[in-house]
């Protein structure tokens, strides 16, 4: 495998390791409205599993409330069942056309912990990054066993693979203190 390649394939997966990330924040709670909370709730729709984005629209008219009007009115009650068995920890109400989600503010100590749960999955897509690089790396000494590339090239490889993580957990980090400033303070 080129050189080129073993380091776009470790580039886009990480980039996806990021992404998602990126999704598994917009799913925490912040004690603001989001409709990242909800959207990707799993819906039972007629026998099938279907994302709850695709099922509604989802708005948020202010920042405690979230406003979930389905394009079929018959399935609010499967939608009720699905945000109350999820791990959102709020009560839906509904008035047979849409559903409210009233979302409370998150107490000091709660914040806390959501923060310190930032953290543990940016440091898990960390060891991603890392467990990735190490994947490339062997893929670059097996080419320079095979003297399919030389020392220099894999050299040269291994840095760009080094300057990939760099990047990468550098566009983490921005996103972790993002996310964090955003659930400490209100």
């Amino acid at each position: 495998m080129p050189v080129d390649e073993i380091c776009f394939l470790a580039e886009e997966k990480m980039e996806k390791a990021l992404s998602v990330l990126k999704d598994e924040f917009r799913q925490i709670r912040t004690g603001r409205a989001s409709p990242g909370l909800v959207e990707n709730l799993k819906v039972n729709y007629h026998g099938a599993v279907t994302p709850l984005k695709h099922l509604a629209n989802i708005s948020t008219p202010d920042p405690q409330l979230i406003v979930i009007k389905p394009y079929d009115s018959s399935i609010i009650s499967e939608i009720e069942k699905t945000i109350l068995q999820s791990e959102v920890g709020i009560t839906p109400n509904s008035d047979g056309k849409m559903i409210r989600l009233s979302v409370p503010p998150l107490n000091e100590e709660r914040r806390k912990k959501i923060a310190a749960q930032l953290k543990n999955l940016a440091e898990e897509t960390k060891v991603a990054f890392r467990n990735i690089r190490r994947e490339a790396n062997k893929h670059i000494d097996g080419e320079k066993k095979e003297s399919l590339i030389t020392e220099d090239e894999a050299e040269s490889a291994k840095e760009e693979i080094m300057k990939i993580v760099h990047d990468n957990e550098k566009s983490l980090g921005e996103e972790l203190a993002k996310k964090t400033e955003e659930v400490l303070t209100l």
